[in-house]
């Protein structure tokens, strides 16, 4: 479970990181050209956009990378990623699968409550 829960948080890191790019860089855009806002649409809270953007990649590659060695800290920031990203992006095509990896990556890292090595995080 440990090493389904790396690759998992790995793999939703990266994801993370494309949707946060550009969340971010649309923040950006709409900030110098309200043109772009008016057309498109504003976020309402851009500040809380920006910083989970740059957090919930990290949190996710972090946690991923944690999972092994220390399954019950990096279950925890898969969920805090998880959750951040739904919080600040919704659950939407483009969300959908890092939300989900993240999420069951961290399950799968918390419940690995017997784990390969003889040092259990319970």
């Amino acid at each position: 479970m440990r090493n389904a829960a790396l690759v998992l948080g790995i793999i939703s890191g990266l994801l993370a990181m494309i949707v946060g790019f550009f969340s971010f860089g649309y923040t950006e855009l709409t900030g110098r050209f309200d043109e772009v806002g008016d057309a498109f649409g504003l976020f309402d809270d851009p500040q809380t956009i920006r910083v989970v953007s740059i957090l919930a990649p990290m949190l996710a590659l972090a946690g991923g990378a944690m999972a092994r060695a220390r399954a019950l800290w990096g279950g925890c920031l898969l969920l805090m990623s998880a959750a951040g990203m739904y919080y600040a992006f919704g659950f939407n095509v483009f969300t959908m699968f890092p939300i989900a990896f993240a999420g069951l990556g961290g399950v799968l890292a918390i419940a690995a409550g017997k784990p390969d090595e003889p040092k259990a995080h319970f």
